[in-house]
């Protein structure tokens, strides 16, 4: 299969809103496996490839791991927020070497929520007693960069790896 129509299935699946129930872990593998199959059953096999072995999909980034490892040695505070189901979070954070090292972290499957609702943000504040201000949040996407800034939150959209490992040098 090109990669391009892969490309394509996965815009499709990442689009529908059952892969937000997903990530809130409000709808389990077997059901969205099933959703997505019987939207596009010509599309099965790759639907089915692309969610089970997730892990496949996972990109390495060496270079920003190693970068927020050293981070976290010289005394930063090092947190995740993330909207992620339960299924790829483990397939897809398995590899990465600083997860153990981590002061805390708050994944929507685990909460029930979403970035870029306001509660994520507050829960994440609360159970870690961190102050919005002192606080910096990266983020791929503006809605959720926009709803860090209103909860007080310096923020920065994130525009490619290379951007990041800049702006993670700044600090």
């Amino acid at each position: 299969m090109a990669d391009s129509h892969a490309e394509e299935i996965g815009h499709r699946m990442f689009e529908d809103p059952i892969w937000e129930d997903f990530d809130r872990g409000s709808v389990d593998t077997d059901e969205l496996i099933d959703h997505y199959c019987g939207l596009y059953p010509e599309d099965s096999a790759t639907i089915k490839r692309m969610i089970l072995e997730g892990e496949r999909m996972m990109v390495r980034r060496d270079t920003l791991w190693k970068r927020i490892e050293e981070l976290k040695e010289s005394g930063f505070k090092i947190f995740i927020m993330s909207n992620y189901s339960e299924f790829l979070f483990k397939k897809h954070t398995e590899p990465i070497p600083f997860m153990d090292k981590l002061d805390g972290m708050v994944v929507s499957y685990e909460v029930h929520m979403l970035k870029p609702e306001p509660g994520i943000y507050e829960h994440i504040l609360k159970k870690y007693s961190l102050v919005p201000e002192e606080c910096l949040f990266f983020d791929d996407r503006q809605e959720n960069v926009d709803a860090a800034i209103k909860m007080g939150i310096q923020s920065v959209q994130v525009t490619s790896e290379e951007m990041l490992v800049k702006e993670l040098e700044k600090l």
